[in-house]
């Protein structure tokens, strides 16, 4: 467990569902801070699942009733009379633990939205519904669900991106994590190759810019809907460039103040506790933010690079959670870049 790294243990234990680059970043956020960390994953082989910062555990699945079945069997065998703090990493675990949110709470502490909100936001079509609503700014967008859904695409302004409405595992073993398409018979096209496997898609107008105009604003949100902690970055390079998912990225002081203001007010409209995180980009032609995308329930992909920089969310979160003072913010004395070494080469 590398003692010499860590503060002084507090007792209740975190359990992390699902290893990956963000399980880790979560594992050792909390480890390097003095907390007891559990790692549960089902590939306990991979690399990031080799941590010397927590104890791990088998898991049958990280979503569906296994998982339920799993959380219940260590409440009784691994943490009789603790109830860890329960930190979510994937979108499918999120689903599931807030389905069944009343068994899981009566054994874990775990913080989410209400059961609607989440299902709302764990969607693209939700998300941009809801923000359409509120009045948040976002990219125009068309919800592609079969065939009669095509012709609604000429409306939109082209260059567009396509991606899945929802995650899916299936379809992210087959295809790309979004298309740019120049046109709305490129996107028919497109959408008749992958409608086998994901029926639901969405088609979202091209915001001109790179992957370094992308930001992100990383939360934790008490129930009063201001957040205990909160990060704003930006990438610095993406794999597969243009619509893939961060492979290198760092601190964005000079926007924090109005992405926060942004997301802090969408959240709280919406009604969204918890882990939480919003996606912008800045549009090079009017240099507005446009939001992109939420993360709901669960830690975000890049979420150590605010540990990096002495904002500690996961910390924040756990210490909410068990009803203690936050442990306030250390800023790093400069700059850091936390990057996935071989995404980053790559791009």
């Amino acid at each position: 467990m590398a003692p010499m790294l860590m503060k002084r243990r507090c007792g209740v234990p975190a359990l992390v569902l699902g290893a990956g680059v963000n399980g880790l970043g979560v594992v050792r956020s909390l480890a390097r801070a003095g907390v007891p960390v559990w790692l549960a994953d089902t590939d306990l082989r991979s690399a990031e699942a080799q941590t010397r910062y927590a104890r791990k555990l088998s898991a049958p699945a990280l979503s569906g009733d296994a998982l339920i079945e799993a959380l219940e069997f260590w409440a009784r065998s691994c943490f009789s009379g603790q109830r860890p703090v329960l930190f979510l990493t994937q979108e499918q675990t999120v689903r599931t633990v807030s389905h069944y949110r009343s068994r899981v709470r009566s054994l874990y502490r775990v913080r989410l939205p209400d059961a609607e909100c989440v299902e709302a936001l764990v969607t693209k079509q939700g998300f941009h519904r809801l923000a359409s609503t509120h009045g948040a700014p976002v990219p125009a967008t068309i919800h592609v669900r079969d065939e009669s859904d095509l012709a609604a695409l000429v409306a939109l302004r082209f260059p567009a991106v396509m991606k899945p409405a929802w995650h899916s595992p299936l379809y992210t073993s087959r295809f790309r994590k979004a298309y740019c398409v120049d046109s709305a018979e490129v996107a028919a096209e497109l959408y008749r190759n992958v409608r086998s496997t994901m029926p639901d898609m969405v088609v979202q107008e091209w915001i001109e810019g790179t992957d370094a105009d992308i930001y992100f604003c990383l939360q934790y949100v008490q129930p009063s809907g201001e957040p205990a902690a909160a990060f704003v970055g930006r990438k610095i390079r993406s794999w597969p460039p243009h619509v893939g998912g961060t492979a290198s990225c760092t601190s964005a002081n000079e926007v924090a103040d109005e992405l926060e203001r942004l997301t802090t007010a969408f959240f709280r409209a919406v009604g969204v506790t918890g882990m939480a995180s919003m996606e912008f980009k800045r549009d090079r032609r009017t240099g507005h933010f446009m939001m992109i995308e939420p993360t709901i329930g669960r830690t975000d992909y890049q979420e150590e690079v605010a540990t990096l920089h002495g904002v500690n969310i996961p910390l924040a979160a756990y210490r909410d959670m068990l009803g203690l003072e936050s442990a306030g913010d250390r800023p790093a004395p400069r700059q850091r870049i936390w990057r996935n070494t071989s995404l980053d080469r790559w791009s």
